[in-house]
């Protein structure tokens, strides 16, 4: 282990700021992390509400409606795009699992979701702010309304609203870093000084649950008939070669990610791919 700038100390600054990125970055999430951050915001908005709604409202940038059109949202049925998303977290949601908010879906309530989407009315508009990331939310019961706004990143709730009573107000702020750790303190030096120095006992739990979870949904994408299969066909063609077989699990992961695997990733700035 080489001794550097960092030396190791529980109580350097930069050292723990470096923890604190990978603790950020590497977070657990099941599915497509637009269409989970839209079920969160489903989850958070009912619970605000505290019922069912009866009419559902969101605007969202544009950015979210391309990466939420295509893909499975899971534990839904095979459905897909931003409708099925808010509503999933609204009927089946936790919010307290965060982007993992629709991981437990119980059969019954798929039934739910079904007879709430066909019964129900969901109103999608393009958000009217230049934010990359942006998810504005209101859900109505009767005389009742709850709103919700999240940010820049998928947890990054700023404002929440009930009846008229303002519950939090954040300040908006442009960067997708908003309340994160500064990463200023980071290059290519530095990083590669870190994983030299860095105490195996202070990122194993994060950095081993992103082994077991990457690792375990890319065998799944390499054994099922997940999206256009991709890990098998490159590990037919030259699956000897180390290289390959790592672009291999990587595309078989993302294939079954994407397709509605019902299996969480770690992600990473925001990606699971």
């Amino acid at each position: 282990m080489r001794k550097g700038w960092l030396a190791v100390k529980k109580g350097d600054l930069v050292y723990q700021q470096y923890l604190n990125i990978l603790r950020e970055e590497l977070r657990p999430a099941m599915g497509c992390t637009e269409p989970i951050a839209l079920a969160l915001a489903g989850a958070k908005a009912r619970q605000l509400l505290g019922a069912l709604p009866d009419r559902v409202e969101v605007l969202v940038s544009g950015n979210i409606i391309k990466n939420v059109k295509s893909v499975i949202v899971p534990n839904t049925g095979g459905l897909h795009g931003i409708g099925p998303a808010v509503c999933a977290g609204i009927v089946a949601g936790d919010p307290a699992k965060e982007l993992q908010v629709i991981s437990e879906v119980t059969p019954e309530q798929r039934e739910q979701l079904k007879q709430f989407m066909d019964t129900v009315p969901v109103q999608i508009h393009p958000a009217p702010s230049e934010l990359v990331f942006d998810i504005d939310l209101t859900l109505c019961k009767g005389t009742d309304r709850a709103r919700l706004r999240v940010i820049n990143h998928h947890t990054n709730l700023v404002y929440m609203e009930k009846n008229g009573e303002v519950l939090l107000d954040l300040p908006i702020c442009e960067s997708s870093e908003d309340r994160l750790t500064d990463k200023s303190c980071l290059n290519i030096e530095k990083i590669v000084e870190f994983a030299d120095a860095v105490e195996i006992a202070d990122i194993r739990a994060c950095i081993g649950q992103q082994i077991r979870c990457n690792m375990a949904i890319a065998e799944e994408g390499i054994r099922g008939n997940w999206g256009a299969n991709i890990g098998s066909v490159l590990l037919n063609r030259q699956g000897e070669l180390l290289s390959k077989q790592a672009a291999a699990y990587a595309a078989a992961g993302s294939d079954a990610r994407m397709s509605g695997c019902e299996m969480p990733v770690i992600i990473l700035s925001g990606s699971g791919n």
